[in-house]
């Protein structure tokens, strides 16, 4: 099993391809269809993740979709189970399998993420169901006298626990322990809560006996936060964040792939590009993206079948622009087709 696990993650990072996070929550992907003015129905979700992983050509970019639930049940317009479909393109099926995060307990401002509870035996269905990795998301929030101790603590391990059943069953797992970039600070702020963050995740990864070659660590950029009145440019982001990396992830993790995390969809682009522009690194470094994937892709679709292939084109060229800086040849003029559309 362990080389099974090793193979699929590997694969999720190879040939400069990243992966497609189209797991949104009910009230996530509800808000999204808000924004197009489109009501949340069980069949406009389907009808929407169905233009997408129909999109022509998405297998040369996109490597693993991470799935919803509900998603993982539903089938594409011919009938055919979205994890069979993706299969058939040679993209592996993921799914989100935590509940959300949660407020924690003596902690004011901070959360912990929840879903262990009968975990086991929802990793076995999701299996059967077709999934091959699994994503479970952890929540950081930079503040006054936060993140604590308490909170980094009790998060890294319920991800440890989280990898440790994934792997039993099978799956490989992606590591997600996200630094939000929601306030004001400063990049050097952000360094020093993702250094602490990462420290303690691998701890109880190893104590929870964790096999690091089958796994894949989804984390944030270290950036300004939103709120900061000077943003660190790209280059700065990628010393900063390969700092922060080489000092705190074993070489043994096969791919990094990192989350945009309410960048733009072009800045999401070109610090990607940055980061890999600066030669080879112990670790594949990646992509797992939602929003700087999807937004313009679900603003030109609009809930309408007759804009199926103007939707499928922006996708397509965001999933592009990414794969191009996964090998550091990524460049503004790839933009050109989004403005001129």
């Amino acid at each position: 099993m362990a080389a099974d696990l090793h193979e699929t993650a590997k694969a999720l990072v190879a040939d400069d391809k990243g992966i497609l996070a189209a797991d949104e929550s009910s009230g996530t992907i509800e808000k999204r269809f808000d924004s197009i003015k489109l009501e949340s129905t069980e069949e406009n979700r389907r009808a929407y993740r169905d233009m997408l992983f129909t999109t022509p050509g998405l297998e040369e970019f996109v490597s693993g979709v991470i799935l919803f639930d509900e998603t993982l049940r539903q089938s594409s317009a011919d009938g055919t189970p979205f994890a069979k479909l993706l299969s058939g393109k040679g993209i592996i099926p993921g799914i989100k399998v935590d509940t959300g995060a949660k407020e924690l307990a003596g902690a004011p401002g901070e959360k912990v993420t929840e879903g262990l509870d009968g975990l086991r035996e929802r990793l076995q269905e999701y299996r059967e169901l077709g999934a091959r990795f699994a994503k479970w998301r952890a929540v950081i929030t930079i503040g006054d006298g936060i993140p604590s101790g308490y909170c980094i603590s009790t998060n890294a391990h319920a991800l440890a626990r989280y990898a440790a059943l994934c792997q039993e069953q099978g799956i490989v797992p992606i590591v997600e322990p996200e630094v939000l970039m929601d306030a004001d600070n400063d990049i050097e702020t952000c360094y020093w809560a993702t250094s602490r963050t990462l420290h303690k995740v691998f701890k109880e990864l190893w104590k929870q006996r964790v096999d690091l070659e089958g796994i894949l660590l989804k984390p944030n950029m270290v950036l300004s936060g939103k709120g900061c009145a000077t943003q660190a440019s790209a280059e700065e982001v990628a010393e900063w964040t390969l700092k922060c990396f080489r000092e705190h992830v074993p070489a043994a993790v096969p791919g990094i792939v990192f989350l945009s995390g309410g960048q733009s969809d072009q800045q999401a682009s070109e610090n990607l590009n940055a980061i890999n522009s600066r030669g080879p690194q112990p670790w594949a470094l990646s992509f797992s993206y939602g929003r700087a994937l999807q937004a313009p892709a679900i603003k030109a679709w609009g809930g309408s079948a007759d804009n199926v292939e103007a939707g499928q084109s922006f996708l397509a060229l965001r999933a592009r622009c990414n794969s191009a800086a996964v090998g550091g040849r990524y460049s503004a003029e790839m933009e050109e087709l989004a403005r001129s559309s």
